[in-house]
């Protein structure tokens, strides 16, 4: 009988099985609890498909290895048991080529946007086919060539030229980072990137040694057992370290679950630190409202733009309430912290601007392509012509329904009351009591009544 060296099954082999087996299951924990738990929205765009590609890049990997290395005990045949199925193909550009392109393209636009200041102007639906091009094509090759034998062995004139692509891939986002390292990022991204690229080079040399070691003395059992093994258990921790260190999005993207604070930003204005960006406080100002001012300025108090906020959620037409909220945010940013800017100017795009946005708002396309194809994500006029075209439809249509509108009514009476209070106040150490005593508190007769009526409120 052949020995489990040479078709598999042997207890170490069992244990790397089981050691991938549980690394994808914390991959997957790791990737869907955060929306579960935390009830974060799932993004759309790159920032949601660039991470779901990692998972399945992730899978497609660790089975290919699983089949390929012999790991798993059985007959090769039928077609799909094919040494150029799992150990090119699955292995090489649907296995390690996704998952480290897709790294490549978020280090790529990261670089676009913090130190170029515009958007990537390549779609990632289109960069990432272009980043797969040589995978695609060294697989082609080991296709037509045929060089692998029964054991998907194919010797060290084919496994070193192998090993080079994901050298270059690693090579070059050590490029990239070392061309963005002078960037003050708000979100740790680049202290995460180096980590991440770190352990990838790390476990790359690892995976490098012990593949050449395992491709160049198939007739060594014992280095056949001990290499195969300790390629799975790499792949294993390598996939799991390489999505869970998130360096996209801040606020969405972030895996992991010890970010508890991160979890808590209800906006991006708040984790940025924007003044006046988080939930309304005691001090902020009422407006008395007069229809008939410009809407702009009556937009400009918080307390006004909250309340018209609300109706026109009611009216599920909210977007350019919110898209109006977020830019007023955007300009409380000096022009002087550019990276700041940035990061605003983004999650305004991803948000309301981009076509298919959870909050697209209705502006023409001339207005929208002005946005996206900007030069400068930190100039301070960057969204000033979808605020004009967004007013103007606000004007038209939510305007005139709200002054006649239980909010617009809820609103007044809280100016109201605030109004009152806010004149009490003002009167520094008078009494006041339901008597409305208008006498000096020595002098008022009725000064020991509310002694003893209310202490606690004298």
């Amino acid at each position: 009988m052949t020995s489990c060296d040479v078709i598999g099954g042997c207890p170490s082999d069992y244990v790397a099985l089981s050691v991938s087996i549980l690394a994808f299951s914390v991959l997957f924990l790791r990737s869907t609890l955060p929306f579960i738990i935390h009830k974060v929205p799932r993004p759309k765009g790159s920032s949601f498909w660039l991470p779901t590609i990692q998972i399945i890049a992730s899978f497609n990997l660790l089975l290919s290895l699983a089949m390929s290395l012999n790991i798993v005990r059985f007959h090769r045949r039928y077609w799909w048991h094919s040494c150029y199925l799992w150990g090119v193909w699955l292995n090489g550009p649907l296995g390690f080529g996704l998952l480290l392109s897709c790294r490549l393209i978020q280090v790529t636009h990261l670089y676009s946007v913090f130190v170029k200041r515009r958007l990537f102007p390549v779609r990632s639906y289109i960069s990432l086919p272009l980043a797969l091009l040589p995978w695609v094509a060294w697989a082609s090759l080991l296709q037509i060539r045929q060089p692998l034998n029964n054991h998907c062995h194919m010797g060290t004139q084919w496994a070193v030229p192998h090993m080079c692509l994901p050298v270059l891939y690693i090579a070059a986002l050590v490029a990239i980072t070392a061309a963005i390292h002078h960037i003050e990022f708000k979100f740790d991204e680049l202290k995460d990137l180096w980590r991440a690229i770190l352990f990838t080079a790390f476990s790359i040399s690892v995976w490098v040694v012990a593949y050449i070691l395992n491709e160049t003395h198939e007739e060594i059992t014992w280095l056949q057992v001990t290499t195969r093994c300790v390629l799975l258990i790499v792949a294993s921790c390598l996939v799991v370290a390489f999505f869970s260190i998130s360096f996209s999005q801040p606020l969405v993207a972030v895996m992991s679950l010890n970010k508890k604070n991160s979890f808590g930003l209800k906006s991006m204005g708040q984790a940025l630190g924007i003044p006046d960006s988080g939930i309304l406080s005691q001090n902020d100002p009422t407006l008395d409202v007069d229809p008939n001012e410009p809407l702009d300025k009556l937009l400009s108090n918080k307390r006004f733009r909250l309340s018209f906020m609300e109706f026109a959620d009611s009216c599920l037409a909210g977007e350019s309430l919110h898209f109006y909220d977020e830019v007023q945010q955007l300009e409380k940013i000096p022009v002087n912290d550019p990276v700041k800017r940035i990061y605003m100017a983004r999650h305004i795009i991803e948000k309301y601007i981009n076509t298919g946005a959870n909050m697209e708002v209705n502006i023409s396309h001339k207005t929208r392509q002005e946005i996206l194809t900007t030069l400068d994500l930190a100039h301070p006029n960057l969204f000033k012509n979808a605020v004009n075209e967004l007013l103007q439809l606000i004007n038209m249509n939510l305007a005139k329904d709200y002054w006649s509108s239980m909010f617009f009514l809820k609103y007044k009476e809280e100016a109201a009351m605030r109004s009152v209070d806010h004149e009490l106040e003002q009167v520094n150490g008078w009494n006041f009591s339901p008597r409305l005593s208008s006498v000096h508190c020595p002098d008022d007769p009725f000064y020991h009544d509310h002694m003893i009526r209310d202490p606690a409120s004298h």
